[in-house]
């Protein structure tokens, strides 16, 4: 597809989008970003990777790593019985008027933080302030200049309109209903950088890819293996923070070749079995108009590039390394949960 210029007009939302992003490039009102080079034919070619209908669980148990340590405000799933306290429904005898039959039933419920564990994030999740009027004036938008308060609604704008709070455009709920199934290539960057912390750049990346004979086509879902979510099964629900701020590599979100790279590849999503994809906290630059989570910045709010977070690689990692191979089908479909701006995932890659 080729690229459009800087300067143009789409719907009402924007006449100016960011430098190198995709904004517009499948529409005007397009919510799926990369997802839409996943057509047929790449469905396809995903399926002609599996030669021994082997399949491999990605997800980490969604109670994990445990604690907040990794973020204060995401905390562990709270899973209850339905019904009061008093009554729970579970081990529940199943009663109705003066009678009571055989069955026995259990119901329950979750209170659950979205993107606790392996995740996805939909381009709700990170937007920025940006000039998207060209009259010098920045306002709070998302990809494809979705509005922060108009098509994002927090719950302060939501009792000010009288209407739901969530993410009304560019919720997880768009990527459940397109399906998220392609070929997955994996890069493993444990074995050439250990269990240490290390920034990966373009360089990195590109020697590591080289050395294991990993080529990456247009709407490949990129699985970068660093080790990470070993480390925290390790930790048996107790991560010490400390610990995992050291652990295993991450890409560096400074380096312009790489994100330059992620654009020019046209993969359709990043994933990592770390925390955040990228270094947190990333390297400060001089100037103040910048980025805090850069790698975000240029994949979900610029490119429509999904994130996926903590997956749970190392049994597929080593199963691959064995077979000499690095593709394979990958299922991850998010929760179809209209408004949510993340969602757990349990992606299963088939080899």
């Amino acid at each position: 597809m080729p690229h459009r210029e800087n300067t143009m007009s789409s719907d009402r939302r924007w006449v100016r989008r960011p430098e190198g992003s995709t904004w517009g490039d499948f529409g005007p009102d397009d919510e799926l970003g990369r997802l839409n080079l996943i057509t047929p034919d790449k469905v396809r070619a995903a399926v002609a990777e599996v030669s021994e209908g082997r399949t491999f669980c990605l997800s980490l148990p969604l109670d994990r790593p445990g604690g907040n340590v990794l973020n204060v405000r995401r905390v562990p799933p709270v899973l209850k019985p339905t019904g009061p306290d008093d009554n729970p429904r579970f081990n529940a005898m199943l009663c109705a008027d003066d009678a009571c039959f055989v069955d026995v039933v259990c119901d329950d419920k979750v209170e659950i933080c979205l993107q606790y564990s392996t995740q996805w994030d939909s381009f709700a999740h990170v937007g920025a302030l940006f000039d998207v009027s060209g009259e010098g004036r920045p306002e709070p938008v998302y990809y494809n200049g979705f509005r922060a308060g108009i098509d994002i609604v927090g719950p302060r704008e939501a009792a000010e309109r009288g209407i739901a709070p969530g993410a009304h455009r560019l919720g997880i709920q768009n990527a459940a209903a397109h399906g998220v199934q392609g070929r997955g290539v994996l890069v493993d960057l444990l074995s050439p950088f250990g269990t240490d912390r290390h920034l990966v750049g373009y360089d990195d990346l590109m020697r590591a890819m080289e050395a294991q004979g990993v080529s990456v086509e247009e709407a490949d879902i990129l699985c970068l293996y660093t080790g990470f979510t070993q480390v925290i099964m390790g930790m048996g629900g107790q991560p010490d923070g400390a610990v995992l701020a050291r652990s295993c590599a991450a890409l560096d979100g400074r380096d312009a070749r790489l994100l330059q790279w992620i654009a020019d590849s046209r993969i359709s999503a990043l994933v990592a079995d770390n925390y955040a994809v990228e270094q947190l906290p990333a390297k400060r630059l001089a100037s103040n108009a910048q980025a805090s989570m850069p790698l975000h910045h240029h994949c979900l709010f610029k490119l429509g590039v999904p994130l996926g977070e903590l997956w749970w690689l190392a049994d597929l990692a080593a199963h691959l390394r064995a077979a000499g191979r690095n593709r394979f089908l990958l299922t991850a479909p998010p929760l179809r949960l209209p408004g949510a701006v993340g969602s757990p995932v349990t992606p299963i890659a088939t080899v």
